[in-house]
């Protein structure tokens, strides 16, 4: 069977228009996200790359590294053109153990938007999530108000357009959004993890894009009988399955699968364009439960 085509269209953070599938930094620099990457020119030629590709939404931090994804970003792209979003995200730094450490007070906050600011050679970022650390497994509640109030106080000083939320339960993105306008909501969603359905059908009434992080499974990739079978039959790559997949659960999901290498990145541009029909979605659908309204 040969895939169909498509042309997946763009959507909105805030005022922003992006291409529905962007690209992920995480992985340029050095393994557990830490210190450099093995090769430094290889991290610049896919990001070059990426703009190349048509890709205009970037999502870092400058907790990757710490500093050196956003330093190669604007090493590779700056001046940047006029349609590139960058998103970032603070909440967290690193410790000389490549530790993951909360830092979500106002003071830390700021300081990381600074950096972010500092580093990607901005005056402005577009869209910040904060990254809630109650838990780095996955999202669990905890009072967010100290934390969003200080994010909403930081965008009416002009240093952000625009914020968004990372790894939230249902509750906290209800918190955060009776303190102050949230465009994004950035969780972990794909084939095989799949809690987040109800939210991201109400954000889509709502306008809010959901942006799936680890949308190919993270450091291990999916791994799925039912997958490779699909992808067999139509001809493609697995991963670009799961990224078409992504992007036909909804439209409000953003997509940023992240690599360190210029094919990997040509191969995931390309599930763009495939198109699933009802008897693949079917098939697909059965891999894990999906939490529904």
């Amino acid at each position: 069977m040969t895939a169909q085509r498509q042309q997946p269209g763009s959507y909105r953070l805030g005022d922003l228009d992006v291409n529905r599938l962007g690209y992920g930094a995480m992985q340029l620099v050095g393994p557990h996200v830490f210190g450099p990457p093995k090769n430094k020119q290889q991290a610049i030629s896919v990001l070059k790359e990426t703009v190349e590709l048509g890709i205009n939404h970037l999502d870092t931090s400058d907790f990757y590294g710490p500093h050196i994804t956003n330093q190669l970003i604007r090493e590779a792209l700056h001046p940047y053109r006029d349609d590139l979003v960058i998103t970032t995200k603070v909440g967290a730094r690193r410790g000389a153990d490549a530790s993951w450490i909360p830092a979500m007070s106002p003071a830390e906050l700021e300081t990381a938007v600074h950096d972010n600011l500092r580093n990607l050679s901005l005056d402005v970022l577009d869209v910040v999530n904060l990254r809630l650390m109650f838990d780095m497994a996955g999202p669990v509640e905890g009072d967010i108000e100290d934390a969003m109030t200080a994010m909403a106080e930081l965008q009416h000083k002009g240093l952000i357009r625009h914020l968004g939320l990372s790894n939230a339960t249902v509750q906290q993105v209800a918190q955060a959004r009776n303190i102050a306008h949230i465009v994004c909501v950035q969780n972990q969603y794909n084939l095989a993890h799949r809690g987040d359905g109800a939210l991201i059908d109400a954000l889509a009434r709502d306008g809010i894009a959901y942006v799936p992080f680890f949308p190919l499974g993270g450091f291990s990739p999916l791994q799925s009988a039912a997958l490779s079978d699909v992808a067999g039959r139509l001809g493609v790559m697995p991963m670009q399955v799961a990224l078409a997949w992504l992007l036909q659960r909804s439209p409000n999901i953003l997509l940023i699968p992240g690599t360190s290498s210029v094919e990997h990145l040509r191969e995931n541009t390309k599930a763009a364009n495939l198109v699933l029909d009802e008897a693949e979605l079917t098939v697909l659908n059965d891999i894990a439960p999906e939490q529904r309204l």
